[in-house]
């Protein structure tokens, strides 16, 4: 290997380190056969895609564009070539080799071969993780680190007979149909472009391209005689356009003004140039049946159901309810065509794979599976009629979530349409897999997803083992129908060790060893190796990151989804000992460890808190030789996040502790610290960009034309991480603190404060030895949010504050002498 200035590579051990993985990894590995019965399935349309996809000049320089961007001083060191299947066994593939220029010392160094611009850029990465020790993630998270690879004229050579990955299945799937408001929903092109560089890096093929389809949709129901008006209660408002497309509500945050329908078409022309340019298969949205209820004043003799409530507290019809045109009328093929063809107008290119799902949340009304079977077939021909080669992507969540779905309706639904005409997503799959109980999803091609993520909220989880091995599992089992990977989180821009694994899987042919493979992992992600920093993350591998117990992770700490109960229906752990609580020694992680009956819904705890807060400790002693990168200070700051934040759901609980004891001085004074803890917590986490308020309300407020769009605006942003979605005076909304997010800035102004007024009435009710008023901290809580979502005040942007001395002060105050748990209240 080339000698380097820098930190990872001055260090040979770690170079020896490298060769050793990518030798046992990579080379002299029997490589499974990578076809499947999916695989087949869908073999037409996949050579469909390779007729139609752009000219290799047209990869070629968007990925030298992307290169670029990544790392400019190394632009002359790489070069591509776009290669045909043939030449891998007619997979899907890149190729790394020396460049023949190098033995004389010049440049380019490294050749770079692939099928399409993504295996380029695949290739592009591969090579910088195993032979430079890079790192590439979100820029919230640590952004890239770089600092590892060596100068340009020095690159590490690789073996002489070069480097061949084939995919085993050919598409890397991205996306969940909530992604696009819980994430992408106030992203222009710059911040677009970064995404679509970081989706090729990490070999997505196949991403959802949602944006912009408001607009599409105003032109496709003006041709059936449906207004702009119209269509002004049937959009939601753009930080909840993703409810609004599934047919949940209509009109929240709305109307949307025609320059924001303008902005979004013109934006996702752009994304989708993108997207072709670098040789990926753009998935379109599909009719779903989702009407304006001005289409049943048109045309009275249609089957327009009018659906039932979603989440309202008292179905304000304002917003709630809204209508499904039956797909066995003749109108929803005719509206189903229409939409394709005016998509395949505006855009001029289709990958000819449409998402639809119609039944995600939306029951169909009875189980006969010949009307199942009906209704889906209908749905199918209204894509195959404005595309001949339509192929229906559907997600999975339904066969998860929804008990309806038995094997003889998911057998009528799944066998509706031609084999290889629909490929579904097992959504859920590292979790729960649809895939082993529905054998194969009965014979139709589907993808393995990983989900992960609920609401973009922030949380140390994973399942590691399950990332690295069930691909591998599901492709090489008998008669598997499996044709992908896919990453289908609600919101991105968290736990990037997660999603760095995830990607590679659509590359791997084998189970990963994830001890070696972590243990990479934070030299690249850091740039060098640090011993207790690496010691640290084996402890995170077997804890947060070993979540086993089959529960959906949605974040309910107490400070960020605050209680909404009487504190003497508040359960209380079943057990202490010698004064302390021991939740080290649950007898069942996050279960079975409070008594029935009880109103308050107990954050999820799978893992050991000493054990994590031993990880911080380990994390902050190797702050002297790694603060300097970005990526250290996210993934300190975060640590740090995590074990204060279960530090608090404890320490709530000692408040109604002491106050189901009648001990006012104590509630007093653990009320008071759990409020200092949050101000503290809300200046670790300003110490980084990724943790703050201020970027999702100012990217919102970029995008309005005038004042009055800016108020709305800023409204749906703090609305949607709030409270949503209706309430009353005394009602909150079913959907408070959903898209929960510990982010500087909404710690201090909002979640502290709510956290104040119920201590405040704890306080009086003691004081007055009355009973807890719920109705009035029901009342002046949600006046609170309510004021707070109108509110304008502005939030910093950029992080500020040492993130290690801050992290240091906070163990030193909350966590050192605590023995990682709280003392009892007449200990306090």
């Amino acid at each position: 290997m080339a000698s380097s200035p820098s930190d990872f590579n001055s260090n040979s051990m770690i170079g020896l380190c490298l060769l050793f993985y990518f030798f046992f990894f990579f080379t002299g590995v029997p490589v499974a056969d990578s076809s499947t019965i999916g695989v087949e399935y869908i073999s037409r349309l996949l050579e469909i895609q390779d007729r139609e996809r752009a000219p290799p000049s047209v990869q070629i320089a968007a990925a030298y564009g992307t290169l670029s961007r990544l790392i400019p001083s190394h632009s002359s060191s790489f070069q591509f070539n776009i290669i045909p299947k043939e030449h891998c066994g007619g997979e899907s593939c890149f190729k790394l080799t020396n460049h023949p220029s190098v033995s004389e010392g010049g440049s380019p160094e490294i050749l770079i071969s692939g099928t399409t611009g993504v295996e380029l850029l695949s290739g592009l990465h591969w090579y910088l993780k195993y032979w430079c020790g890079a790192h590439v993630s979100w820029s919230k998270t640590g952004g890239v680190q770089l600092s590892s690879v060596p100068q340009s004229g020095s690159l590490p050579k690789v073996q002489d007979s070069g480097i061949v990955m084939k995919r085993p299945t050919p598409w890397s799937y991205y996306q969940n149909a909530v992604t696009s408001s819980y994430t992408f929903a106030w992203w222009d092109w710059e911040r677009w472009e970064k995404e679509i560089d970081w989706m090729a890096l990490q070999g997505i093929n196949l991403p959802l391209a949602f944006t912009g389809q408001e607009a599409i949709w105003q032109k496709v129901f003006q041709n059936f005689n449906i207004t702009a008006a119209d269509l002004n209660n049937f959009f939601g408002g753009p930080a909840f356009l993703a409810w609004s497309r599934m047919g949940n509500m209509h009109g929240w945050g709305g109307p949307l003004p025609q320059s924001w329908l303008d902005q979004q078409l013109i934006l996702q022309k752009k994304i989708l140039a993108r997207m072709h340019e670098l040789g990926m298969n753009p998935v379109l949205p599909a009719f779903s049946g989702n009407v304006p209820a001005a289409l049943k004043l048109v045309y009275p003799s249609a089957k327009i159901t009018h659906l039932g409530n979603w989440f309202t507290v008292w179905s304000d019809p304002r917003w709630c309810c809204t209508y499904l045109l039956d797909a066995t009328d003749p109108l929803f093929i005719e509206i189903g065509r229409t939409f394709i063809r005016q998509q395949l107008t505006e855009y001029g290119r289709t990958s000819h794979i449409y998402n639809c799902d119609t039944f995600d949340e939306n029951t169909p009304p009875v189980d006969d599976p010949e009307y199942i079977s009906s209704l889906a077939a209908a749905i199918f021909s209204g894509m195959e009629s404005g595309d001949m080669d339509a192929i229906w992507l559907m997600q999975g969540w339904l066969f998860t979530d929804d008990p309806f779905w038995k094997p003889p309706q998911m057998k009528a639904l799944l066998h509706s349409v031609p084999v290889g005409k629909l490929v579904v997503l097992d959504l859920y799959a590292e979790v729960k897999p649809v895939w082993i109980t529905s054998e194969q999803f009965y014979g139709v091609p589907y993808i393995w997803c990983m989900l992960h993520n609920f609401a973009g909220n922030i949380e140390m989880y994973g399942i590691l083992d399950a990332v690295g091995s069930g691909p591998i599992d599901a492709r090489l089992s008998k008669n598997s129908t499996m044709v992908g990977v896919g990453m289908s989180m609600e919101g991105i821009e968290q736990n990037p060790v997660v999603y760095d694994l995830m990607s590679e899987m659509a590359f791997r042919h084998n189970r990963v060893d994830i001890k070696t493979w972590i243990d990479l992992y934070a030299k690249r992600r850091y740039g060098r190796s640090v011993s207790s920093v690496l010691d640290a993350w084996n402890i995170l591998y077997h804890t947060v990151y070993n979540c086993t117990d089959g529960l959906n992770d949605k974040n309910r700490d107490v400070i960020v989804a605050f209680p909404d109960a009487d504190p003497f229906s508040i359960a209380l752990p079943s057990f202490s000992l010698n004064g302390r609580y021991h939740h080290d020694n649950y007898p069942s992680p996050g279960r079975a460890i409070y008594e029935l009956g009880d109103s308050y819904n107990h954050p999820h705890l799978w893992y050991s808190t000493s054990e994590l807060i031993c990880a911080l400790e380990l994390f902050i002693a190797s702050g002297d030789q790694l603060s300097e990168r970005s990526t250290y200070r996210y993934d300190l700051v975060d640590l740090t996040r995590q074990a204060l934040a279960k530090y608090a759901n404890q320490l709530f609980l000692k408040v109604i502790e002491a106050y189901q004891l009648g001990d006012l001085p104590a509630v007093s004074l653990l009320s008071q610290r759990f409020l200092n803890l949050v101000e503290d917590m809300d200046t670790l986490l300003a110490c980084h960009d990724g943790f703050l308020l201020g970027p999702w309300i100012e990217s919102a407020k970029k995008l309005a034309q005038n004042e009055e769009q800016e108020k709305q605006f800023e409204w749906n942003a703090r609305t949607q991480i709030t409270m949503w979605f209706d309430n009353t005076e005394e009602e909150a909304s079913l959907l408070r603190d959903y898209g929960n997010k510990y982010w500087s800035g909404l710690l201090r102004d909002y979640y502290g404060p709510r956290a104040a007024v119920y201590f405040k009435f704890l306080i009086q009710s003691l004081k007055k030895g009355d009973d807890f008023r719920l109705k009035e901290w029901r009342k002046e809580w949600i006046k609170l949010t309510n004021d707070w979502q109108s509110s304008r005040n502005v939030f910093a942007v950029k992080g500020k504050g040492n993130a290690l001395n801050i992290s240091r002060w906070l163990f030193e105050k909350y966590l050192k002498d605590s023995t990682h748990s709280i003392s009892l209240v007449q200990d306090t």
